[in-house]
C-alpha cells in the first residue's frame, strides 16, 4: 500500500525489452534507505518488486500486463519517475490509499498557470472517467491529488509549486501519457452493488437479533 506522496524522482537509466515485458534499472537515493529485495517501490504508481539493489539504484522486472496498462512502454532512457516506497505499518497517511495497480492511462491536454498553481487538464476514456469524481483522490504518475473538475471526456487537477517541484510532472506536456489509478474505494463500491440479487446472502443482522443482544 502506498499514500501517493512521492518520496524523490529517480531516472530510469536501462530498459531491457523483452517480446512483451520488461526489466528496468532505477537511479535513485532516498528510496533504497532500508530497502531490501523483494520489496515493493511504486515507479510513476506502478508498484515494482524490487529484485536488486546497488548502490546507487535497484532493478525490477515489468511484467506484460503492466506494460500495456502503464506509461512504462514509451518512456525513455534516461526518463525522470516518481517513486515511494510501500508504507510502512505505522507510518501516516499523507495523501490517499494508493494500491500502486495501474487502471489506464490518460493524455495531458491542457496545462495553465493560476497564480500559485498549476492546473493540469487529463482526458480519458469513459471507462476511468467514471470513477473520478469531483473533490475525489486520484494518482496520477503516482502523486495523491485531488480532482477540482470532471467532464464527460476529462477532468482537471490544480497542483501547488511544491508538487510540481518534487516530481515528474514538470518534465509533462501537452499530449504526454500520465498514469491513472482511480480511488479503489469506489471500484469495490461499485463491485458489491452489482452483485445480482439472486446471489446476495441475506442478513442474520435483524431487529429482533440486535433486541436480544442488548442493543435497544
Amino acid at each position: 500500500m502506498f499514500t501517493g506522496i512521492v518520496e524523490e524522482t529517480g531516472e530510469i537509466c536501462e530498459i531491457k525489452k523483452g517480446t512483451l515485458s520488461a526489466r528496468i534499472k532505477v537511479r535513485c537515493r532516498k528510496v533504497l534507505e532500508g530497502t531490501k529485495v523483494g520489496d515493493s517501490i511504486a515507479v510513476n504508481g506502478i508498484c515494482l518488486t524490487v529484485t536488486s539493489l546497488a548502490a546507487d539504484g535497484f532493478t525490477a522486472d515489468v511484467m506484460a500486463e503492466t506494460m500495456r496498462r502503464s506509461s512504462l512502454s514509451e518512456i525513455n532512457v534516461p526518463g525522470t519517475v516518481n517513486l515511494e516506497r510501500a508504507m510502512a505499518a505505522d507510518g501516516r497517511f499523507g495523501g490517499h490509499m494508493v494500491a500502486g495497480h495501474i487502471d489506464g492511462t490518460g493524455r495531458v491536454t491542457g496545462i495553465r498557470q493560476e497564480e500559485n498553481a498549476v492546473w493540469y487538464t487529463i482526458a480519458a476514456e469513459p471507462e476511468l472517467l467514471r470513477y473520478i469524481v469531483e473533490k475525489g483522490s486520484v494518482a496520477l504518475d503516482g502523486i495523491s491529488l485531488t480532482v477540482a473538475k470532471v467532464t464527460d471526456g476529462d477532468f482537471q487537477v490544480s497542483v501547488i509549486p511544491h508538487t510540481r517541484q518534487e516530481t515528474a510532472l514538470t518534465e509533462k506536456k501537452t499530449g504526454s501519457t500520465i498514469n491513472i489509478e482511480c480511488d479503489i474505494i469506489g471500484k469495490y463500491v461499485e463491485k458489491l452493488l452489482s452483485v445480482p440479487k439472486e446471489t446476495k446472502q441475506e442478513s442474520r443482522i435483524t431487529e429482533n437479533f440486535l433486541m436480544e443482544h442488548g442493543f435497544f
